[in-house]
């Protein structure tokens, strides 16, 4: 529900306003003003989603009372005279309506009031977390690896063996280096030859022709210095 008010000094405007708002379903009527300087102090002290409000008004204008208010309800300006529109907009204002307002344009209004209302407090969507590990079939099971745990993959014709940082001994799976490789996200791993791939965290120094991992020296195959260049930022 919107908790609104509206504002008219004219009597009979105010009472069609008032009938119009008891039309529409997410609309909550808290008050009925005919004197913009209640209205003002009313918007003081309640907390007010929506304002309906007339322009010309005999002390305080409606563009004046908005401009008064620091903390700011959304606003429909509705008046007898269009040349103010531009100004009504200026302050961003959600519509502005020209009397005598049609029922369904004055329901496309307040539409626009909801669905910014539901925008301005929507909660924010949180995205499901990117996993951090993969499944690899080895031993005649689909085992689970830690990206954290892979230090580098190297190639051994038909099988790969998974050298991790848990155990000493490397996980032996029959796959090829392609399908591991697509399986461990860049920038964490890199392909440094056709039979070695690193994860990037574990490299220790870089040479031309060598990544070093610790005191195990790993060869960089020319197809792929580029994209090892691009890693350091710096020419191989």
């Amino acid at each position: 529900m919107l908790k609104c008010i509206a504002i008219d000094d004219e009597p009979l405007a105010l009472e069609l306003l008032v009938d119009n708002i008891g039309k529409v379903p997410f609309l909550q009527l808290v008050a009925a003003c005919d004197d913009p300087i209640k209205a003002l102090q009313l918007l003081q002290t309640e907390e007010i989603d929506l304002v309906f409000v007339d322009i010309q008004m005999p002390g305080l204008t409606g563009l004046q009372l908005i401009q008064s208010l620091t903390r700011k309800p959304m606003f429909i300006l509705i008046t007898a005279y269009d040349k103010y529109a531009l100004e009504g907009f200026n302050l961003d204002v959600i519509d502005y309506l020209v009397k005598p307002v049609p029922l369904d344009r004055f329901i496309k209004a307040c539409n626009k009031a909801q669905e910014w209302h539901q925008l301005k407090y929507a909660v924010p969507v949180q995205q499901a977390a990117a996993p951090d590990f993969f499944f690899i079939k080895a031993d005649y099971s689909l085992v689970k690896v830690a990206y954290a745990d892979v230090i580098w993959v190297e190639g051994l014709k038909d099988y790969v063996a998974i050298h991790l940082q848990s155990t000493a001994k490397p996980l032996i799976a029959r796959v090829s280096m392609k399908s591991v490789e697509e399986q461990l996200p860049p920038p964490l791993f890199l392909r440094i030859h056709k039979s070695y791939l690193v994860s990037t965290r574990y490299i220790t120094s870089v040479r031309k022709h060598a990544v070093f991992i610790g005191t195990r020296e790993l060869p960089v195959g020319d197809a792929y210095r580029d994209a090892l260049a691009a890693l350091t930022g710096k020419a191989l």
